[in-house]
């Protein structure tokens, strides 16, 4: 079978450039209407995406009130977008840090029952500052205690997801059996950190289960990918970087037993399309006329665990000596310095990192006609750096239907993506083969 190309939407209410809900060609619905997310989901449907993707956040925005921020809770949201839409997947963002293994596990199981089969949950740890606070603790959990709590999570939820099989549902009127009792057993998952008996009280799901996505990039990032993520959601500035990143974590997986064609891997693209090179410049032009210095410092210092970037000339070349030192890092360490080594290779302004950043916070950022956009797209997808894109409009909706209009068509014409849906769940959109048995962490290079 022809390699397939993957489309993911990355939904952003407004869009992912920061200064998006203030441009003019910007939608004007609110962030708590839901008419917002639907009317996105079915232009990703329409252009047969593989699934829409939601990020989320654990904490109230803290950026003095200068981005469009303050959305609905996520499983909600995704529950009621399984009504309004038929077949495109639906991936959510939780936590393996501040959630509860059994909680999650009958969430997740009830979204891929709603969609008959479309969901996906995107595991994170949950690195903002001051997320701790909010969930009763007196500081946030450390980087390395994060992706261990992360292991026992899964491992928890993964086993509750097997501990009441579709098949144990009989429904025999005649014989008065509903159940098969010797089919639901507990879990009775005993870590180090995570517990619970078990079983789940949800029935197998459609998929099995809903289909483990994933987006950490530290090493230990890349080592819980390797086990677990069947997607992987991934940042880079530049094709070769994400080359390496691509047939690192692909290594890895065989370690798990697994095949690289086990993990489809989906760089963010944000893309300002145009009909010509200068009417697609002029979209980031205006975009960036609209940012906050304010808000673009507030974001970069979160991304370093808090450091504080305010003494930093915002016109003179950065040095490494305005970072913190990486070692002391407890946020998204791997995109942190990856910004840090960007902005020096390039010999960045602190103003122009800020302008870099704005955009798509570290993703790969393209400008240009839909034939250049397309061009970008295929030759990542054809020299090793990508298996698909997570599309990261600049503006919601208009840039979307750009790309859903005008480059999705070339996508097509060259015989990279699908004309039409060829399945009806998640799993078979990302071409992924029947549920495995999770690879022992012993095994672990």
């Amino acid at each position: 079978m022809t390699r397939q190309l993957h489309l993911n939407l990355f939904l952003m209410p407004r869009g992912h450039h920061e200064a998006a809900w203030r441009h003019p060609t910007a939608t004007r619905r609110a962030l708590t209407d839901l008419q917002l997310y639907v009317e996105a989901a079915r232009i990703a449907e329409g252009a047969k995406f593989d699934a829409v993707f939601l990020a989320d956040a654990l904490v109230a925005p803290g950026n003095g009130g200068l981005v469009a921020s303050g959305a609905l809770e996520l499983l909600t949201l995704l529950s009621a977008l399984a009504a309004s839409t038929s077949t495109i997947g639906l991936i959510g963002t939780a936590s393996t840090t501040y959630s509860h293994a059994y909680t999650l596990a009958r969430q997740f199981a009830s979204l891929d029952h709603l969609s008959n089969g479309r969901a996906g949950w995107n595991i994170v740890t949950s690195w903002l500052p001051l997320v701790g606070a909010n969930y009763g603790l007196d500081d946030d959990v450390p980087h390395a205690d994060r992706y261990a709590i992360a292991e026992e999570f899964v491992e928890a939820v993964d086993a509750l997801w097997r501990s009441f099989p579709a098949d144990a549902v009989l429904d025999d009127q005649a014989s008065g059996r509903y159940l098969d009792p010797a089919r639901v057993v507990p879990a009775d998952y005993r870590g180090e950190r995570i517990r619970t008996r078990g079983p789940l009280n949800v029935p197998g799901s459609p998929q099995g289960r809903p289909v483990y996505v994933q987006a950490g990039q530290s090493d230990t990032g890349r080592a819980f990918a390797a086990r677990w993520a069947e997607a992987i959601f991934t940042a880079h500035l530049t094709k070769e970087s994400a080359r390496s990143f691509y047939g690192d974590v692909k290594g890895r997986a065989a370690v798990y037993g697994r095949r690289g064609e086990d993990i489809v891997v989906l760089p963010g693209i944000s893309a300002a399309i145009g009909s010509t090179q200068g009417e697609a410049e002029r979209v980031w032009e205006e975009l960036d006329d609209l940012t906050s210095t304010e808000v673009g410092l507030s974001r970069l210092s979160a991304r370093f665990g808090g450091h504080d970037f305010t003494g930093v000339p915002l016109d003179r070349p950065l040095r490494a000596a305005d970072f913190p030192d990486p070692a002391k890092v407890e946020a998204s360490k791997s995109r942190a310095m990856g910004y840090a080594d960007v902005a020096l290779a390039e010999g960045l302004t602190l103003r122009q990192l800020l302008r870099k950043l704005a955009g798509a916070r570290g993703h790969f950022t393209a400008t240009g006609t839909p034939e250049a956009v397309a061009d970008i797209i295929e030759d990542w997808f054809t020299t090793g750096a990508a298996d698909g894109f997570n599309v990261m409009p600049p503006i919601m909706h208009s840039q979307f239907e750009l790309f859903a209009s005008e480059v999705v068509p070339i996508l097509r014409r060259r015989g990279l993506f699908r004309q039409d849906y060829e399945g009806s769940t998640l799993r078979e959109h990302f071409g992924l083969g029947p549920v495995a048995e999770p690879a022992p962490l012993a095994r672990s290079a």
